[in-house]
């Protein structure tokens, strides 16, 4: 497959033209242009509303219902599916405020030994595409598609469409995928488009891409941390890019100079693009809603059987 064109149908993978909107292959409208597509290497792959899309695939019935995986009224939704999400339901949300924005919505307690099967499943079709995968969760990670071009005879971005596709026609599941050349910038376009999505991120257009966003977009800056930075001035990523490094050093200390490099994004490649390095971690790793036990253990439960 000829990768001159810089862009592809992400169901039938033939290339995409320059222009027009539709794949002249199959008619999808699934088309993925960038100038760095077959260039970048490094992504992160997020199933979409996990949970409630085992039980959908599980259930048929459940398809075009709002549904809401979590314990009883006073238990918190540990994922909705996106129908939920319309009325405003949440991870982390009480029940009952869940319920009260969602009332049709069908419930169902988390199957953590149902999720873990999914979720090795998932893992091993992505070590087949690279040994370097760095998991987040049970239905998250980052992998590393450096040098893998051979093997597969075609770019990381082609191998990542394909293994989109494949998940979704075998496991019965949509994941999303950012690709960008390190994990922060591969985080946030993986979320930009979901469900099935795929998003990219180049080096040259990161700071501008990022620089209009609020600093919570920055991994670890939440809302505590935001309104400090607000009262200092800093209220968008384009704010601390402008920054005196220095500056932002003597006022926060190390997680300072951590964020300065975060929202720089271009200039992380060297130190954050292998996997395993420590920028993203400690007091800047992703931020996450308040540990539902059920989750947690699933997570335990994937480590222990992997």
């Amino acid at each position: 497959m000829s990768e001159a064109s810089n862009g592809f149908c992400r169901d039938c993978l033939a290339p995409a033209p320059t222009e027009g909107r539709r794949c002249p292959a199959c008619g999808s409208p699934r088309l993925l242009r960038h100038p760095d597509l077959h260039r970048l290497v490094i992504a992160h792959v997020d199933c979409d509303a996990f949970y409630a899309s085992v039980e959908k695939r599980d259930d048929p019935s459940l398809a075009t219902k709002p549904l809401i995986i979590g314990g009883g009224k006073r238990g918190v939704v540990s994922t909705a599916c996106y129908i939920a999400r319309i009325s405003g339901v949440r991870s982390a949300m009480p029940m009952f405020k869940a319920l009260q924005l969602c009332p049709d919505a069908v419930v169902i307690r988390p199957n953590m030994e149902k999720y873990a099967r999914v979720g090795r499943e998932i893992r091993r079709r992505m070590l087949e595409l690279t040994p370097l995968v760095e998991p987040l969760s049970i239905d998250e990670a980052f992998l590393d598609l450096s040098g893998t071009e051979k093997l597969h005879r075609a770019s990381p971005a082609l191998v990542l469409a394909r293994f989109a596709r494949d998940v979704e026609r075998e496991v019965g599941i949509t994941v999303s995928v950012g690709l960008a050349a390190n994990k922060f910038l591969a985080k946030i376009a993986s979320d930009l488009d979901k469900p099935r999505g795929f998003s990219v991120i180049g080096l040259t257009e990161a700071a501008a891409f990022l620089a209009p966003r609020p600093v919570t977009t920055i991994w670890g800056v939440g809302r505590a941390f935001s309104e400090r930075l607000a009262a200092d001035g800093f209220r968008t990523v384009g704010d601390l890019q402008a920054a005196d490094p220095a500056r932002l050093a003597s006022r926060y200390g190390a997680l300072g100079l951590r964020i300065v490099k975060l929202a720089r994004g271009s200039q992380l490649e060297a130190q954050e693009r292998r996997l395993g390095s420590d920028l993203l971690r400690g007091p800047c790793r992703p931020r996450r809603p308040p540990a539902d036990p059920a989750r947690t253990g699933g997570a335990r439960l994937l480590r222990s059987q992997a």
